[in-house]
């Protein structure tokens, strides 16, 4: 499962949050956590954000990567809202108390919605010399 996840606050939050779960046990357990460049949305225009992003296995656990973003967001001088993003399923994390991590390992847990099938290309008839 790949998660993303954004930090209001600028690049220094985003690396901190980075280093804090990479220190955390259970965070590191089950998942791979790197910087990368996040693809602006369809019809955005600007400049291309940074996010962490989460790939996770079997071992992974949503409530422990919960916990870990609701304690780093404690030791921040200022509130940051902290967003995740699971392919179309998006939660904030913006005060860090128990409904909202509760719904965000409800968000986590739950199945992902299977990918929509490609059409087929149509094939072309003629042996293609541009008549």
């Amino acid at each position: 499962m790949r998660i993303d996840v954004a930090v209001t606050g600028g690049e220094a939050e985003l690396r901190s949050l980075h280093d804090w779960l990479r220190r955390d046990p259970g965070t590191r357990h089950g998942a791979q956590v790197t910087l990368v460049r996040a693809e602006p949305s369809p019809g955005q225009m600007g400049v291309l954000t940074d996010v962490l992003q989460l790939i996770t296995d079997n071992a992974w656990s949503a409530a422990s990567f919960a916990l870990a973003l609701s304690t780093w967001r404690q030791t921040r001088p200022h509130g940051r809202r902290i967003t995740v993003r699971r392919g179309d399923l998006t939660v904030d994390i913006d005060g860090g108390g128990d409904a909202e991590l509760r719904r965000l390992v409800d968000a986590l847990e739950r199945p992902a919605a299977p990918e929509p099938e490609r059409e087929p290309e149509p094939h072309r008839q003629g042996g293609g010399e541009g008549r």
